[in-house]
């Protein structure tokens, strides 16, 4: 599995924070800032919005080296990804993230 699939099966490389991290593009994070704001009701300031990847070395978005529940519970169990957990389909947790994109179920297959 390549190294830029996050731990629920996003992958980083389509993501507002790794691209605004990559390409230092400021707008990028203004606009990321904005939707992770309004998805998470709570103020997230556009130099927050820095990230190499769920699973890289090198910055990470505070939510998702903090807050991300995902990320926290598939590292806990030693797991590089969500998909080598044998209940994942059925998982609460990763619920939100695959009700909204097909593409994250598919790279945890």
């Amino acid at each position: 599995m390549k190294q830029l699939i996050g731990c629920c099966g996003l992958d980083c490389e389509k993501c507002g924070a790794y691209i605004a991290t990559v390409n230092n593009d400021d707008e990028m994070r203004k606009q990321t800032a904005k939707l992770w704001s309004e998805w998470n009701n709570t103020e997230i300031p556009p130099e927050a919005i820095n990230c190499t990847g769920c699973r890289t070395d090198g910055v990470k978005a505070y939510y998702c080296s903090e807050l991300c529940a995902i990320r926290k519970c598939a590292l806990g169990k030693g797991y590089a990804t969500c998909g080598e957990c044998a209940g994942w389909e059925n998982c609460r947790t990763l619920k939100v993230i695959h009700d909204n994109s097909d593409e994250a179920a598919l790279n945890l297959n």
